[in-house]
């Protein structure tokens, strides 16, 4: 799974890595958890690239309340395209997350290690992820939510779990983006020799 990540990158870095308009204001972590408001990037209604601040922990648009996305902060590749709360998304509204590092841990518990997980040759990259509009019945107030898609884990993560975030290239961003047939080949698990794992 992945519950936990580093966004550091300043406005600017995104903005050019992503090829994006803007960015907007955001709170940098080293630690990003859950039901925090990060940027991800999206389509935008004329179809170029958009950056937008979302909830992680995606909430289908049936959902009753926000409470719903802390069980689905992550989504897995094999049930994404059946299960409901991520099946419309899957078919419609995919994203990338930016981020710096993911972080995993491994150890007994209360003797845990934890790993910081990168690429060796890139400050910045993308996770795949999933994207929702979902707007309060009460107050009729919309945010976005979003999700990150995990898989089997790769052979150097193997050791500290058995699943990974699905790390999608820059070459394969507009792929992704685009949601098609051929979207789903990306789906696997991001070669070990690229990752550099350190301790955190």
């Amino acid at each position: 799974m992945c519950g936990r990540y580093d966004l550091s990158q300043n406005p600017a870095a995104i903005k050019a890595h992503f090829r994006v308009p803007a960015v907007p204001d955001f709170l940098a972590s080293l630690d990003v958890r859950p039901t925090e408001l990060k940027p991800i990037v999206r389509l935008a209604s004329d179809g170029g690239r958009k950056c937008v601040l979302a909830r992680w922990g995606l909430v289908p648009s049936w959902a009753k309340d926000l409470k719903f996305g802390n069980r689905c902060i992550n989504a897995r590749v094999e049930t994404i395209a059946t299960a409901p709360a991520f099946r419309e998304a899957y078919v419609k509204r995919h994203c990338l997350v930016p981020l710096n590092a993911f972080f995993e841990w491994s150890g007994e518990k209360g003797h845990r290690t934890k790993w910081r997980v990168r690429l060796q040759d890139e400050p910045l990259f993308a996770l795949a992820g999933l994207w929702e509009w979902w707007r309060d019945p009460a107050t009729h107030e919309g945010i976005e939510t979003y999700t990150i898609i995990t898989t089997e884990a790769n052979a150097v993560l193997a050791p500290l779990h058995d699943r990974m975030p699905v790390i999608v290239g820059a070459a394969d961003y507009a792929r992704w983006l685009e949601a098609g047939a051929d979207s789903a080949t990306l789906l696997v698990p991001y070669p070990s020799e690229a990752l550099k794992v350190e301790s955190a």
